[in-house]
């Protein structure tokens, strides 16, 4: 089906994020940079006082047009505000955690998924949230991924995928969950899911063969089996699936030096088994720059990979870099979805 765009550039739901954290003011030094306008449509969803904060904590001006309606919205041109008018942020105590916060941050996303299924937007970059926040608002998740599920009302595979400078990525197969449970929850039909996912969301980013290098659990890759049986009972198996399927896939690698490989561009994507195995590396290589993807989703999602921020917080020094980057690669991979 031919879809009749309003606007050359992919239209990008951008939210604040929690409104006591540095959501606020880096979404505005973006602005300021003239990133959300060059990249994409960006219509920032969110109330006009917490946006006006975040360009006074920032000391920055930029030009922008408010709409009360999405159907105005995307009728406007340049910056966009669709205020909200949810939350008075002269009111809200910066760096502290609040329910208040919490509900106004997930319910903007909610408004985006909106927006996305009602044809109005083709993505979405999100501000940092607080997730003890947004359970304390009412909200079920373990991590966002689960948030926007739940928005989408979609039930198929997903998960989060990092990328640092454009170039480096890392998925995980297990995310949120104790080292004592990854083991057990360790399957073949998992690992192949996450590799697929892997595959497919590279590919939806622009990448038409991705190289796909597969992370080992055990130290030195299990030595043959004498230091753990996963690799040889589980993770070897999926790659062999993978590369049946067609997929470049190679692995299992012995974590402490795939990474190495990952950082000489001999592979696209590292495929880790548990949060902290890539998480580690990504952010000692790039913290500022690392953007998360919320892969699987019908529409592109993406995010900045650290947090709210609390302790910097209307200091005026965080750095926009990361949600900058999530909000370019949210409007590649919607340019990307148009051509399909």
């Amino acid at each position: 089906m031919v879809k009749n765009y309003l606007h050359n550039k992919p239209v990008i739901g951008v939210t604040l994020g929690d409104a006591a954290g540095v959501g606020p003011e880096i979404v505005a030094k973006a602005s300021s940079n003239g990133v959300l306008q060059e990249y994409g449509q960006a219509i920032i969803v969110g109330d006009e006082r917490l946006l006006k904060r975040g360009m006074e904590i920032a000391k920055v001006s930029f030009e922008y047009q408010v709409a009360s309606s999405i159907e105005e919205a995307v009728k406007l041109s340049g910056l966009v505000l669709l205020d909200t008018q949810s939350i008075d942020a002269y009111h809200v105590e910066l760096g502290e955690m609040s329910s208040l916060c919490g509900k106004d941050s997930a319910t903007n996303i909610g408004l985006c998924v909106e927006y996305c299924k009602q044809g109005f937007m083709e993505g979405i970059c999100f501000g940092p949230n607080n997730k003890q926040a947004m359970k304390l608002a009412g909200f079920t998740l373990h991590g966002a991924i689960d948030l926007l599920s739940n928005f989408f009302g979609f039930q198929g595979y997903r998960g989060e995928l990092n990328i640092l400078d454009h170039v480096f990525w890392t998925s995980r197969v297990t995310s949120h969950m104790p080292i004592k449970d990854v083991s057990e929850h360790l399957t073949i039909d998992g690992i192949l899911n996450c590799i697929n996912l892997a595959h497919k969301t590279l590919k939806r980013a622009g990448i038409n063969n991705p190289r796909i290098a597969v992370a080992a659990l055990n130290p030195h890759g299990g030595e043959g089996g004498t230091c753990g049986m996963e690799e040889i009972e589980i993770i070897e198996p999926a790659v062999e699936k993978a590369k049946f399927n067609g997929i470049n896939a190679q692995g299992p690698f012995p974590a402490d030096t795939l990474f190495i490989k990952l950082f000489n561009g001999e592979f696209d994507i590292a495929v880790t088994m548990f949060h902290d195995q890539g998480q580690i590396a990504m952010k000692l290589k790039g913290f500022d720059n690392g953007v998360t993807v919320m892969a699987g989703l019908p529409y592109p999602v993406t995010t900045c990979s650290h947090g709210t921020a609390y302790d910097v917080a209307g200091k005026g020094i965080a750095n926009p870099g990361a949600l900058e980057n999530a909000y370019i690669l949210a409007a590649k991979m919607a340019s990307v979805d148009r051509n399909q």
